[in-house]
């Protein structure tokens, strides 16, 4: 026997007969309900109702737990013969396209959008960085030796050429290396140094309002993994809900799925972490010890993920403290780096995040994350270097 569920019911047919039927209300608002609880993974009390005894045959993921899944197309049921109409259908499918235009403002949609312009920011803030200290240092090479970057860019959008800085500073460069430029080529890199400052300023802005939306949306979730990193989680994970149904070892190596396809392909070593990696729990920690306490780490942010989501309480002060344990006991298990084998290649403790070996990449040695030559200075989560 088969399990069929359609728009408007759900059907028991053997042999393209149908044995019985559970039909849904006919009301649009009913039926919208349903529609939305299947997509969202649900088993409807209809299918559990008819399911209840039997051995089934199923057509959907959703139901594996019910019955045994086919991979097949389920047989068709014309609803014009339980007198259910196509405008019923279409009154159904406006009330689920309005829900998700609203859950698309929701607060970890917002969140999630308020992380990609970050990252934005950040590309855009360090090749801004790179073009102006190429350009600048055309007309004052020494400057970025003499100050700190945040101190060199505030200069030149004050300034702007050699000769005003020094005029309006206690640096003091008798016989420089750089060429002389116009005034205006001077106030053009000028404007370019205020454009940056602004964008940095934006980007601090929008962290702030991410690490406030995040303590009063997902406090769990931003006390144990901070409210930065687990913002990053749920924008990987594409929103909220789905990082709560993802399993601990995926929450893990969120982030790093270019090493773990790599590690498929290629039978190279698994990653340990992705971009929980961030976490001072797992970064200082000796490097031997990182897999096991990203473990842990991983699966107290899963408990947090799933009660911000589906609960409504503060359980993280407990879940500090067995975390805070777990780590210990790692510690105090594995104190010393193991032994390596013979011929076994030296562990590279510098290695980067979610990568499960390291590697040289020759052809972006001296490059920026965009690939282009720079200075090599780097905007982080604080818009600094």
């Amino acid at each position: 026997m088969k399990l069929v569920t359609t728009w408007f019911g759900v059907f028991i047919i053997e042999d393209d007969k149908v044995l019985e039927h559970m039909l849904f209300p006919k009301d649009a608002e009913q039926i919208a309900s349903r529609m939305q609880a299947i997509q969202k993974g649900r088993i409807l009390a209809e299918e559990e109702e008819l399911a209840t005894g039997k051995q089934l045959f199923v057509f959907d993921e959703r139901l594996d737990m019910v019955g045994e899944l086919l991979f097949d197309n389920p047989p068709f049921i014309s609803p014009e013969d339980y007198d259910f109409s196509s405008q019923l259908l279409n009154r159904a499918m406006i009330i689920v396209g309005k829900d998700m235009v609203r859950t698309s403002g929701s607060p970890d949609q917002q969140i999630l959008q308020a992380i990609r312009a970050m990252d934005d920011l950040d590309k855009t803030n360090n090749l801004l960085s790179e073009r102006l200290h190429e350009w600048h240092e055309i007309n004052f090479p020494e400057l970025p030796k003499l100050v700190s970057e945040q101190d060199y860019v505030k200069l030149i959008a004050e300034h702007g050429d050699r000769e005003t800085i020094l005029a309006n500073t206690k640096l003091d460069i008798p016989d420089s290396m750089g060429s002389d430029i116009e005034p205006e080529d001077g106030e053009a890199m000028k404007r370019m140094a205020i454009n940056l400052i602004s964008a940095v300023e934006a980007r601090q802005t929008l962290e702030k309002f991410v690490q406030n939306r995040m303590e009063a949306f997902a406090p769990n979730t931003s006390h144990i993994a901070g409210p930065l990193i687990g913002a990053r989680l749920i924008s990987l994970a594409g929103g909220m809900e789905r990082l709560a149904k993802m399993p601990t070892s995926t929450v893990q190596i969120l982030g790093a799925e270019k090493a773990f396809f790599k590690h498929i392909k290629e039978k190279v070593k698994p990653p340990k972490h992705g971009i929980i990696f961030q976490n001072p729990l797992v970064h200082r920690a000796p490097y031997w010890q990182r897999g096991n306490i990203a473990r842990a780490l991983a699966s107290k942010i899963s408990m947090a993920v799933k009660v911000d989501h589906f609960g409504d309480r503060l359980i993280f002060e407990k879940l500090e403290k067995d975390l805070e344990r777990k780590v210990a006991e790692i510690k105090k298990k594995y104190p010393e780096a193991p032994k390596k084998k013979k011929g076994q290649p030296s562990q590279n403790q510098g290695q980067r995040q979610g990568q499960g070996r390291p590697h040289k990449n020759k052809g972006n040695k001296g490059r920026g994350r965009d690939g282009q030559r720079g200075s090599g200075r780097r905007y982080d989560d604080r818009g600094k270097r």
